[in-house]
């Protein structure tokens, strides 16, 4: 097995060599010795993006040096920038998404970033700015590894599911505390266009080749199963990707920046800060339809095809 601590010596910046440290045994590393921007080497961005394959999620402390604008531009050196389809960017930034908690709020379920659509995001940057001085936290999921430790009976099953995401779903109930105000921008913003996509329960993970399970709280039901059974085997194979062994804790400071491999994980923010301020701002890089074990594809459900293409024209 190699060392735990890998070194790109040949990888060189201003702070020197990338270093890269495992956080968690399935998922998870801190990469030290690079600042964040859009002015990295070709050699440096190439370095880390093997990291964020290899680790689904990585982190990078004291990056204060970062703005919405650099923090675009160094978003535009991973790949295409995506802005969220519904909720606005933030104020002065073109297709930064704001996480400003409010009163407790948090995204406080175990989810893939925008899968509603057919062609989710395959990268999450996230920046933080303000963090509770306790609480707050983030966790994140490994599927592949989740995938890899399922028995052969369940494998078999997942690999023939395929599930409908949906960004309309009963907040209320899935979020018991939320205030009115909440549920009603969730209602105004959030699902202000209902999109509806049908995604592989296993995709292929297109850089890895590893079979990846595809899940969270977007997942509305499986397609040929009614709500009841639906629901039973979400459980069931949702709880084998968040058990604790395929997890890592991320604990924030200002200045924080975390990135992950939205085709391989889930995540969920911790809300157990009370009414205390927490603020971050994400970027997210476009991704590719995914493609299932038998090489099959997502299909959009909502907005109709034909609907969406005239909207556009």
């Amino acid at each position: 097995m190699t060392a735990l601590i890998h070194h790109f010596d040949n990888v060189q910046d201003a702070d020197g060599p990338l270093d890269i440290v495992p956080v968690g045994g399935r998922i998870g590393a801190e990469v030290r010795g690079v600042k964040l921007g859009g002015d990295l080497q070709p050699e440096t961005v190439a370095a880390i993006r093997a990291a964020l394959v290899r680790h689904k999620v990585i982190f990078f402390r004291d990056q204060t040096q970062l703005t919405d604008e650099s923090h675009e531009d160094f978003a535009g050196l991973l790949g295409q920038p995506l802005a969220h389809p519904t909720v606005p960017v933030a104020e002065g930034s073109r297709y930064l998404l704001e996480l400003n908690s409010k009163e407790g709020e948090a995204a406080s379920q175990w989810h893939t970033d925008i899968t509603f659509l057919p062609a989710y995001p395959e990268a999450s940057i996230l920046r933080a700015l303000i963090i509770p001085p306790a609480g707050g936290d983030t966790l994140w999921a490994n599927g592949a590894a989740a995938y890899a430790g399922l028995p052969a009976p369940l494998k078999a099953l997942a690999d023939q599911l395929r599930a409908v995401h949906s960004n309309a779903y009963d907040y209320a109930a899935a979020r018991p505390e939320a205030t009115s105000e909440a549920i009603k921008r969730y209602q105004e913003v959030f699902a202000s266009t209902v999109y509806e996509t049908e995604h592989p329960v296993v995709h292929v993970h297109p850089e890895t080749q590893e079979r990846v399970l595809l899940l969270g709280s977007f997942v509305k039901s499986f397609v040929g199963l009614n709500r009841e059974d639906s629901a039973r085997i979400f459980s069931i194979l949702q709880d084998h990707i968040t058990k604790p062994e395929n997890t890592v804790r991320w604990r924030w400071t200002p200045g924080d920046v975390a990135i992950w491999d939205n085709r391989a994980t889930q995540h969920r923010a911790i809300a157990d800060f009370g009414k205390q301020r927490r603020l971050l701002r994400r970027a997210t890089i476009a991704g590719q339809v995914p493609v299932g074990v038998d090489g099959s594809t997502s299909r959009v459900l909502k907005p109709e095809p034909v609907r969406a293409l005239e909207a556009a024209e």
